[in-house]
């Protein structure tokens, strides 16, 4: 089993090569990052944290954003695209369970993002630390950004590969995954915010909203970051919201999305005819 997924991921990591995928990520992430060290670090004296620190929740902006992006990017196809070059009926000819192929194709872009994710955050944390000595206080903040936005990619990584075995057209599955993107990290604060504002105070916000947070995947990474590195001051919008939510209920959300998620790629490529 083991050795068909290594397989399996090897050679999906060669098409992602071969696709720039892994320079692209990586260009993504150092490029944002260094802005946000540059820019997002300027008020930490302020704050009376160091640089790190409030790097970090800089960062943790960023990646609410940018993580699902590139990891719907990555996914988008995985299925589709397989379908419509004429492999997936070989690739199943083989004797690997399709759960296996799924598990690759993840073990390979879950690597491709963690790469990414090193570079980028390695450089900010770099540029703070020659900015700010003091600045290595952070570096347990910056670890949990850098796990918990893994288990945030492969959060979408999986709803990626739903999509893909859904729609069957690579063009349809892209449509999906911008729209799912747009939908699930933009528009779904937005809508939250409204309803706050609408209710004002009354049953929606004080029962509803937390509970809607923490079933959004981007929320939940949020709000736990926020909370575990105790910078609530410098988020704004729902992101204050991270001292009324226990803990522990935003990191159970982290930690199960990507199990989900995978359980209902699994499924939907069940359903794919060969």
């Amino acid at each position: 089993m083991i050795n068909r997924i290594l397989a399996t991921a090897i050679t999906e990591a060669h098409i992602a090569r071969r696709n720039r995928w892994v320079l692209i990520a990586v260009l993504l992430m150092v490029v944002f990052s260094l802005v946000l060290s540059a820019v997002g670090s300027a008020p930490s004296g302020g704050l009376g944290a160091d640089r790190l620190s409030v790097t970090v929740a800089s960062l943790t902006s960023l990646s609410v954003y940018l993580v699902p992006l590139v990891a719907l990017l990555m996914s988008f196809d995985a299925v589709a695209g397989e379908v419509e070059r004429g492999t997936l009926p070989l690739l199943l000819t083989y004797p690997v369970a399709r759960w296996e192929i799924l598990a690759g194709k993840l073990l390979a872009h879950t690597a491709i993002l963690v790469i990414a994710l090193m570079a980028g955050y390695g450089a900010a944390a770099v540029i703070a630390v020659v900015n700010d000595p003091a600045a290595t206080a952070g570096f347990g903040a910056l670890w949990r950004l850098t796990w918990t936005s893994t288990l945030l990619g492969a959060t979408f990584l999986g709803i990626g590969y739903a999509l893909s075995s859904l729609a069957r057209r690579a063009s349809g599955a892209a449509g999906l995954a911008i729209g799912l993107w747009l939908g699930l990290v933009v528009l779904y604060d937005l809508a939250l915010l409204a309803a706050v504002v609408a209710d004002d105070g009354g049953t929606f916000t004080t029962q509803v909203f937390p509970a809607a947070l923490l079933a959004n995947p981007a929320d939940a990474f949020r709000l736990f970051n926020l909370t575990a590195s105790q910078a609530t001051a410098a988020a704004s919008g729902i992101g204050g919201a991270a001292a009324s939510i226990a803990l522990w209920q935003s990191l159970l959300s982290v930690l199960v999305w990507p199990l989900v998620a995978l359980g209902f790629a699994t499924l939907a490529f069940r359903k794919v005819e060969a």
